[in-house]
């Protein structure tokens, strides 16, 4: 016996008759078993206790972590001075295989800064540097499998330098610059550098030991040079004496005129030796005390006079553009 299907148009008919009836008696059914399945599903998932977190072993309050299987835990402190306490911080700590690469050089292996480290390391021999500024100190350690620690004793101090010119009155920092030499001489007579450029009142860390010291005043000839002792575990504060002055030169047609632009200037000592040059209308310099020929030329006239610079006192220095002064040209036959 075959099936007899409706006709199409009264398929849809049905469709939409009783599609929204269906969707409700779905909906009715799950609401009724909710709580059906919900009991059966409960017992089955496990109880979260959201009151306290998971229990985690107890680690001592800034304990260091333990050493990693294999390696051996070596902590390093540096002290200025044998009886001095610990430096906390400024250290900077380099580790060396104690054997040359193929290329010669030792190899660096770990580092850190600060104050006291603990490396985890391979046991083996080692070389460790320790600085501190321009101090330093090298030590070959030995690491094991048990941990140990090394103290390095710096034996330095500090050096703060700054400068007075004649009177008492303090260099402009911004003129002034100190240069840090080995106390001792080179068989060539030379001195190594250790720290170029120091501003005033800046601490450099140095080993103990006697330096040699040049003060700059300006950027031609005021220059000092002293030799300093520095303490172990202390701060050193030296001030050296400049004898100079800051002069300012100009080119005038009469006294109290206005400076002359386009020229150029030539500073030489009593004895005819040069000591700087400059061009423009204006030639400003710090110069040591003495005796100065001021050269000037402009529009191929030269022009001169004689000064002297004292220590302390800054001037402004006029020379006077006589027309009847002779050319260049003349000047030359």
């Amino acid at each position: 016996m075959a099936l007899k299907m409706p006709p199409a148009r009264a398929y849809r008919q049905v469709m939409r008759s009783g599609f929204p009836l269906l969707c409700c008696c779905v909906t009715l059914t799950l609401a009724l078993l909710a709580p059906a399945i919900a009991q059966e599903v409960q017992p089955r998932l496990p109880r979260l206790n959201l009151a306290q977190p998971p229990e985690q072993p107890s680690v001592p309050q800034g304990a260091p972590p333990p050493a990693q299987s294999g390696l051996g835990r070596i902590t390093l402190a540096a002290q200025l001075v044998a009886d001095g306490p610990e430096i906390t911080r400024g250290l900077v700590w380099r580790i060396f295989d104690s054997e040359p690469g193929p290329d010669g050089k030792l190899q660096l292996v770990a580092s850190g800064r600060g104050g006291t480290q603990s490396f985890d390391l391979i046991p083996g021999t080692y070389l460790v540097h320790a600085s501190f500024g321009r101090a330093g100190a090298t030590k070959r350690v030995t690491i094991g499998d048990a941990s140990r620690r090394e103290a390095f004793v710096l034996d330095a101090g500090g050096l703060m330098l700054n400068a007075e010119n004649a009177g008492g009155n303090r260099v402009p920092p911004d003129k002034l610059r100190f240069s840090i030499y080995e106390g001792q001489e080179g068989a060539n007579g030379d001195r190594a550098l250790i720290v170029p450029d120091v501003t005033p009142q800046t601490v450099v860390r140095l080993n103990a030991g006697t330096y040699h010291v040049v003060s700059t005043y300006g950027n031609v000839n005021a220059v000092v040079r002293s030799d300093i002792k520095v303490e172990a575990g202390k701060l050193v504060q030296a001030t050296v004496e400049h004898r100079a002055a800051e002069v300012t030169m100009k080119l005038v047609r009469e006294a109290g005129g206005e400076a002359m632009a386009d020229t150029s200037w030539s500073i030489q000592t009593s004895a005819g030796d040069p000591v700087r040059e400059s061009i423009g209308a204006y030639a400003t310099m710090v110069l040591a005390e003495g005796d100065y020929t001021v050269v000037a030329r402009n529009r191929d006239h030269i022009f001169q006079r004689d000064v002297t610079v004292v220590a302390g006192e800054n001037a402004e220095v006029e020379v006077i553009a006589d027309e009847s002064a002779p050319s260049a040209a003349e000047g030359a036959d």
